[in-house]
């Protein structure tokens, strides 16, 4: 989970949205990457999608014997995503300040270990509170 934690810092540094994720098989990292929106422009780059295009090609072997490491709850876009390559164990630094797709991995037989990190509850408050425009934008929701 710290090298989760340190892409969220990284892109929390960069001006962007706090989520880190890295994607490990066998003890390896793969893939690591963070939340690219705001820096690049991007709907799509949020830190699983980004761990999983700095990742490369991989098998579908690969992906079923991998682990997502996630500073917070995966959203739709990223469960989708984590369900379409058959990756088996999502680990959730957090799910206090957004509640993703949990349950829903779960039904499809994504075992989801939730850390309750404060690490990673503190990183997504902050920059809640600093930023809900952008914030707002990243889950899909208008702003108040």
């Amino acid at each position: 989970m710290q090298a989760a934690i340190d892409e969220a810092i990284a892109g929390r540094d960069e001006g962007g949205v706090p989520i880190g994720a890295v994607l490990v098989h066998n003890g390896e990292i793969l893939g690591r990457g963070h939340n690219r929106r705001v820096q690049s422009g991007s709907a799509i780059r949020h830190g699983e999608t980004d761990a999983l295009e700095r990742a490369g090609r991989q098998s579908a072997a690969v992906y079923r014997e991998s682990v997502m490491y996630t500073t917070l709850s995966p959203c739709s876009m990223c469960t989708g995503a984590i369900l379409l390559y058959g990756i088996p164990m999502v680990v959730v630094g957090e799910n206090q300040t957004f509640l993703g797709e949990e349950e829903l991995l779960a039904e499809r037989g994504v075992d989801v270990v939730l850390m309750n990190d404060q690490r990673c509850i503190d990183l997504m408050a902050a920059f809640i509170n600093a930023h809900p425009d952008v914030w707002n934008e990243d889950i899909g929701e208008d702003s108040a």
